[in-house]
């Protein structure tokens, strides 16, 4: 776009006009003197004059800044060819990035070969399916056992998330990714079904373990990625019907006709979530094709269905005898939808001109696609309530909470210990609260210890696991009391359920602001302020790594503070910890933010990349004004480390094709495109800067290591800070 030149002192009119002008003045002069009242006509007529004049200078101005943009514009053209050229040159160093990325996966598949530490290959079916049937046929194991293997299942279930998120269309084919997907849902079932064996296990034995105190049998055991809890009514005395694990921070209060009944209750805590679908787990992950990104800002049509009903054909709950029997092949139509994204993945990488003429823009949502929860068809007034998991996402992991049936205890006769043998596998306690004696009341209040490694910003939503319909729901749960210093939550609910305690997925959404500047060669630091954190990041070379999270003035999270990590890994980590910076493909729809073309916005970051070893970026409070089809942003020579001055920056306007030098600053009254004196139009930023750049900004430029580079426009990419500000 080309500004209206208000103002501007490109040239002053002049010629006869002025002369005829300084005529006419004199004449009314004379004539005022002659004419009665005179004065007032001369004061009229020179008002007029004066603003013919006024018009007359303006519309000179406004010929000579057309002029001039004409001039601008016939350079651009004829130097657009060769800037794109060089700018060719320097995006080699994504291709050069992505050529690393592949030659470390192919050293990480050998050194695993020659490692022979049992673990299987993800990538060598023969392998995983060795290693899941001779797990499966071990039936004597117990919880510890269990709980050793998980963390082999889930490294393998993480592997296989990045094969399906970071590679190129060209290391993967689309029979591998069915496959791997199905890989997913296979590991997850095992685990969880090898926890209720191990379970049943220990229930067979429970009378052995009974505490001295109560005649009941208790225990708490605990991992990095799981607590599992029991409590076993030997005894069943109406006395014992409430309990409080020590060391987990989980307590229930049983009904009387539950603290009567041989029962069994669970509570095992998954940091993990493996009954969402696969989609949830992994939204809102880069896309690795860099330099041709195309549908960044694009997004699928609508089908026609509420978010997250496509997903209902998703798998059934694996805590019962009967969800244990779910194959695999009906239980594939829950990947479907990360398989769709995937797919969406590989049609990423296009040539500039498709780019172009496919650039899609954001909608702004409309009040119905807000709502978090969507009511089932029927129009009952009481109508059960379904989550909608593109808003509201598990956080903290998932509560199995269960109620099961106490198999034969061991007897000893004489010398010998008798057991019943069952071969019916864990049962769960047939109980409904309208059968309780006690009357309609819940069938359990519990207690639950949130974790101390996730932030629950506001009042988390507790959802129940919906097994038939395969969803999230908010109904069945009653008189929910959370306690934010003691970090737990009460809960009473209608029947014994799976539970999870969701949070908003946009809740720092969009960011107040960010900044991204150099701190030494091929390091920085991007800092964005969200509504509730400020978040800090350190880049180096291949690595990130979290500095700081700031929350009312203290600081959080210092698990996963201090230490290096992949952007995959670190984006993952502040997912999992509640810090969701990371948009995903339909967060437009919950977050009120001016919508940008993808062809801006993703050739804005590739080249802020590549020169952010010696240049600083921000956000500019303009870039909302800007349209639809232009970023504006905050540029600033950094030679030095901190944070730029305020009279440093310069603000930038930039469609993906064109870029420009805005005479507008942050202080200025109204949005405005005038060009700043003196400068020029150009194809890239690049060559923007470079027209007023020291030399030593533009030698540390071309000397940025690439994998700098890559790791400086995955964080752009995925946080779209000129989208989401």
């Amino acid at each position: 776009m080309v500004g209206r030149g208000r103002g501007l002192g490109y040239g002053l009119c002049g010629g006869e006009g002025m002369d005829e002008v300084a005529e006419c003045k004199a004449e009314c002069s004379l004539l005022a003197t002659k004419v009665p009242g005179g004065s007032k006509t001369k004061k009229k007529a020179e008002a007029q004059l004066r603003a013919e004049q006024e018009e007359a200078e303006r519309l000179e101005r406004e010929r000579l800044y057309q002029e001039h943009l004409a001039k601008l514009e016939a350079k651009y053209q004829v130097e657009r060819e060769s800037e794109l050229a060089e700018l060719h040159s320097l995006e080699q160093k994504f291709l050069s990035a992505q050529q690393w990325k592949m030659d470390c996966k192919e050293q990480a598949k050998w050194e695993h070969y020659l490692s022979c530490d049992g673990t299987p290959d993800p990538t060598v079916p023969q392998e995983i399916n060795t290693f899941m049937s001779l797990w499966r046929d071990d039936h004597e194991e117990g919880i510890q056992l269990v709980m050793e293997k998980e963390e082999v299942v889930l490294n393998l279930i993480e592997k296989y998330e990045c094969l399906l998120l970071e590679a190129s269309p060209d290391e993967i084919t689309e029979k591998q990714r069915d496959q791997y997907l199905e890989f997913i849902l296979q590991l997850q079932d095992l685990l969880h079904q090898k926890y209720n064996e191990a379970t049943q296990n220990l229930l067979k034995t429970a009378s052995m373990y009974e505490d001295s105190e109560t005649g009941n049998m208790h225990t708490v055991i605990k991992d990095k990625s799981s607590t599992f809890c029991i409590w076993v009514n030997l005894k069943k005395k109406a006395r014992f019907k409430n309990f409080v694990f020590e060391g987990a921070g989980h307590a229930f209060d049983l009904p009387k006709s539950l603290a009567l009944s041989s029962v069994a209750v669970r509570v095992l805590h998954t940091c993990y979530d493996h009954l969402s679908p696969l989609w949830v787990q992994c939204q809102g992950l880069p896309r690795q094709e860099a330099p041709d990104t195309k549908d960044l800002a694009e997004h699928p049509e609508d089908s026609g269905k509420e978010p997250g009903e496509e997903e209902e054909e998703g798998r059934e709950e694996p805590s019962v005898p009967a969800a244990e029997e779910t194959s695999s092949k009906e239980r594939k139509e829950s990947a479907a939808s990360l398989k769709e994204n995937s797919d969406n993945t590989d049609d990423v990488k296009e040539t500039e001109e498709k780019t172009e003429q496919n650039s899609d823009t954001l909608e702004v949502p409309s009040q119905e696609e807000e709502a978090p929860l969507q009511e089932e068809a029927g129009g009952r007034e009481e109508a059960p309530r379904v989550v909608d998991l593109q808003q509201l996402v598990p956080l903290g992991g998932v509560y199995h909470i269960d109620a099961l049936q106490l198999p034969p205890q061991v007897q000893d006769v004489g010398d010998w210990s008798m057991v019943e043998l069952l071969d019916v596998g864990l049962e769960v306690y047939p109980y409904s609260p309208d059968e309780a004696e006690d009357g309609p009341q819940a069938a359990v209040q519990i207690t639950l210890r949130l974790p101390d490694n996730v932030i629950y910003f506001q009042v988390p939503v507790v959802a129940r696991w919906d097994p038939a319909g395969q969803q999230w729901r908010t109904d069945g749960i009653s008189s929910t009391t959370y306690e934010a210093e003691e970090k737990s939550i009460t809960l009473g609910m209608g029947a014994f359920y799976t539970v999870a305690l969701l949070q908003d997925a946009h809740l720092n959404l969009p960011y107040q602001a960010w900044e991204l500047h150099p701190t030494g060669v091929d390091e920085g630091l991007f800092t964005v302020t969200a509504v509730f954190a400020t978040i800090q990041i350190q880049i180096k070379d291949n690595q990130c790594m979290l500095s700081s999270v700031v929350v009312e003035e203290e600081e959080v999270l210092s698990h996963i503070t201090g230490k290096w990590m992949s952007p995959f890994a670190l984006r993952a980590a502040l997912k999992r910890a509640g810090v969701n910076i990371f948009p995903a493909e339909y967060s437009h729809k919950y977050v009120p933010v001016p919508r940008k073309a993808a062809l801006a916005e993703v050739k804005a970051y590739e080249q802020m990349a590549l020169l952010a070893a010696a240049f600083a970026f921000a956000h500019s409070k303009w870039n909302g004004e800007a349209g639809p089809e232009q970023v504006v942003f905050k540029v600033s020579e950094h030679p030095t480390a901190g944070s730029a001055k305020d009279d440093d920056w310069s603000l930038y306007m930039f469609s993906g094709e064109k870029i420009q030098n805005l005479k507008l600053t942050e202080t200025s009254e109204a949005f405005s495109e005038e060009l700043k004196e003196e400068s020029e139009f150009h194809s890239t930023l690049y060559h923007m800067l470079k027209d007023s750049a020291s030399s030593e900004a533009m030698d540390r430029v071309g000397r940025a290591g690439f994998l700098f580079i890559d790791s400086v426009y995955q964080l752009l990419l995925a946080t779209r800070v000129l989208a989401y500000s």
